[in-house]
Parts: structure tokens; sequence; C-alpha cells
């Protein structure tokens, strides 16, 4: 068994209060855990309003599977134009 795991530090634009950030950031998951079989969760800096850490994980019985998955969710972040990959740390464990 191959987990992957991966934590972006995000940049959210447009934002002006913790609502709106999470809104924003409720509606990039709920869209990501539709579309990939990934477990995706705001795992850090909640309380500021602009930045957040989002943490991904994902099993698989191979390790490039598991790499190309998180890059697929990665790739579908930053098409957002609400946010902005600011860090990330991709581990295959």
């Amino acid at each position: 068994m191959i987990i992957g795991v991966c934590t972006l530090e995000i940049m959210i634009y447009g934002v002006n209060s913790l609502k709106e950030k999470r809104q924003v950031i409720k509606s990039i998951l709920g869209r990501i855990k539709s579309r990939y079989n990934v477990s995706i969760a705001e795992i850090d800096l909640n309380d500021v309003w602009r930045s957040g850490i989002i943490g991904i994980a994902c099993v698989s019985n191979d390790s490039i599977h598991a790499r190309q998955m998180l890059s697929n969710v990665m790739k579908f972040i930053e098409r957002d134009s609400r946010v902005e990959i600011m860090k990330h740390n991709i581990e295959i464990m």
C-alpha cells in the first residue's frame, strides 16, 4: 500500500472576511472531492483571511499513480483564479 500526502499553502484573493474565505475553500474542496478519489481538508491557518493550508491524501498500489493523482489535484487548484499555490510539499510513503 502506497500513501501519497500533499500539503499546499494557498493565498486566497478577493476575500475580506473569514466567511468569504471559508466559502471559497469549501467550494474548492467540494469540487475536488467529487472529481478525485482523495481525502482533502483545510488543516492550518483557519483564522487567517487570505491564507490557508490544505492537506490532501490518497492511497494507491503504485507510487507513480499516487504522485500523478496529487499532481492532478494541484493542477485543478492552480486553474482556479481565486487562489494561488504559494508552497507545496508531496510525500510518498
